[in-house]
């Protein structure tokens, strides 16, 4: 975050519900590029607005540092679809001491307050929302990730089915880098670039993989970063919501994205929903697709381009 900036927005706001000032710092681990909001000093804001994430442990977690980041006095503005936690957000502010005023527009929940010279539960709330090594899965993790506590039945049933690969591969929406650790089991497997939009995703697998052969891209893959090309194998387990909701052309993105980036003969190792149709686009961008596996409630593919 630029020294000069006094102000931070996390998410994108819609602009008929909130002012972002301008000059604002983005501070989203979901927007590439943005600043870390952990890293922002203590008392060094005048002004912050905060699209509240929805995990209530995630949700606690920005608004207190948020606040440990305002100048006493400072302005936070939060707010939330309301069956996305915004009907949580006034107690959570009068928890943290804010006195405040909300207002409900457009299914959310608004809610303004200036920091309290004082505020009270800022150091627990932070530190229940901090990264950390869970035994279940062995691995170092963080509230708001992808299934941070738990291993994705998706993911589980990919791992179950994947081969032993060799070459160039990628892992698309790596996660805390499961299905990485997995790939990179086989030595003949010469490097892999992990790619997620989720900075503590991205942090969390450099610290679970931790192998030379392994890079690490905080990106989003509908973008057209990081270049990719000449790849012998992709592995993915492709989101399926945006903000909340339903957005198959995530999956639909990822596809072309492989196929776009495998060589001629690579293949892609794609786990879905059974519900989702991802038949036609594997169709189109690959040239043979053979669905391997359905069970319990999800699907594999291997598309040969």
């Amino acid at each position: 975050m630029s020294a000069a900036s006094d102000a931070i927005v996390h998410g994108l706001p819609l602009a008929e519900l909130v002012a972002v000032p301008d000059g604002a710092a983005q501070v989203s681990p979901l927007i590439p590029g943005s600043a870390r909001l952990e890293d922002i000093a203590a008392d060094s804001l005048e002004n912050a607005v905060l699209l509240a994430p929805p995990g209530t442990v995630e949700r606690r977690y920005a608004l207190a540092l948020a606040l440990r980041a305002l100048k006493p006095g400072g302005r936070l503005t939060v707010l939330a679809p309301k069956d996305k936690g915004g009907t949580r957000l006034a107690k959570e502010l009068r928890n943290f001491g804010c006195a405040i005023t909300e207002e409900a527009k457009r299914h959310h929940r608004i809610c303004t307050a200036t920091r309290p010279a004082a505020p009270a539960g800022l150091d627990e709330a932070i530190q229940a929302g901090r990264p950390r090594h869970i035994d279940n899965l062995g691995l170092c993790t963080q509230p708001g990730i992808f299934s941070w506590d738990r291993l994705d039945p998706g993911t589980a049933l990919l791992l179950r089915h994947l081969p032993s690969l060799s070459g160039k591969g990628a892992d698309f929406g790596c996660g805390l880098g499961i299905l990485s650790r997995a790939v990179l089991h086989s030595e003949k497997v010469k490097s892999l670039a992990m790619i997620d939009i989720d900075r503590r995703a991205i942090e969390m697998a450099r610290r679970n993989v931790g192998e030379a052969r392994a890079t690490a891209h905080w990106a989003d893959l509908r973008g057209a970063e990081p270049a990719l090309t000449g790849l012998d194998f992709v592995v993915t387990n492709p989101p399926f919501h945006d903000g909340g909701a339903e957005d198959q052309a995530l999956g639909q993105a990822f596809i072309a994205r492989a196929a776009a980036a495998l060589r001629n003969g690579g293949t892609l190792y794609l786990v879905a929903n059974a519900h989702l149709p991802y038949e036609a686009p594997l169709r189109a961008a690959f040239k043979t697709v053979t669905p391997t596996v359905t069970e319990g409630g999800y699907k594999l593919f291997e598309a040969r381009k």
